[in-house]
């Protein structure tokens, strides 16, 4: 979980990996993972952009343009959930700090923690799903985008795997705060799910970008 009241979206490259490098709690893992995720959502529009207008790959014009439209979606929102994480942290911080000195108030303490935690849960569970709505991205212009790029789009892949998993930890470490058994085993069901979906895709992508060959264009 993290947190911090600037967005780090209009911090330059060195003042985030500074803070990221700091011995301050954030930006931490969460903020981390989303924006590995946001680069490689724009990798993946670079892919695309290098694909449209040219007369090779007009036959995966439909399939270019679908995969610049999810990546455009995709890097803006998780800048968002960047923030959106560390404002999660702060709130979690914030609860744990309430007074607990009588029964009431640490009947309160305790209710606010869990829903701070839900929240540290909730979001990079959405940074998770970010992640997966890339990986599909890529796994459909394999073959079907500029073979000069088919690197930029494995790097685009191994980026989003890795922040996929590294959401993930995120989510299934902040489970257990959140004092609800039923939501914790269906979200680590859903995150399991999830993460193996993206392992699929990575092997398969990988295997696509070795053969350096294009394939039959997608069904309309």
């Amino acid at each position: 979980m993290d947190g911090s009241p600037e967005a780090f979206g209009g911090l330059t490259l060195a003042t985030f990996t500074e803070r990221l490098a700091s011995a301050e709690p954030v930006p931490g893992g969460g903020s981390a993972s989303a924006i590995a995720a946001a680069l490689a959502a724009s990798l993946v529009a670079m892919v695309a952009r290098l694909s449209l207008d040219r007369p090779k790959y007009e036959p995966y014009r439909v399939t270019s343009e679908r995969a610049l439209e999810v990546a455009d979606r995709a890097r803006r929102r998780l800048l968002e959930l960047a923030d959106e994480d560390a404002r999660a942290y702060a709130a979690f911080s914030a609860a744990r700090k309430l007074p607990r000195d009588t029964p009431e108030q640490a009947s309160s303490r305790e209710a606010a923690s869990q829903a701070a935690a839900r929240k540290a849960s909730d979001v990079p569970l959405a940074i998770l799903r970010e992640c997966v709505d890339i990986m599909e991205a890529v796994s459909v212009l394999a073959g079907r985008s500029n073979l000069n790029a088919a690197s930029d789009l494995e790097v685009a892949a191994r980026l989003a795997a890795a922040a996929g998993r590294g959401a993930a930890a995120n989510v299934l470490i902040n489970l257990p705060m959140v004092g609800d058994e039923a939501y914790a085993g269906g979200t680590t069901a859903t995150v399991t799910g999830l993460v193996h979906d993206i392992d699929h895709m990575l092997s398969a992508i990988t295997e696509l970008v070795a053969t350096g060959s294009l394939r039959e264009p997608q069904a309309e």
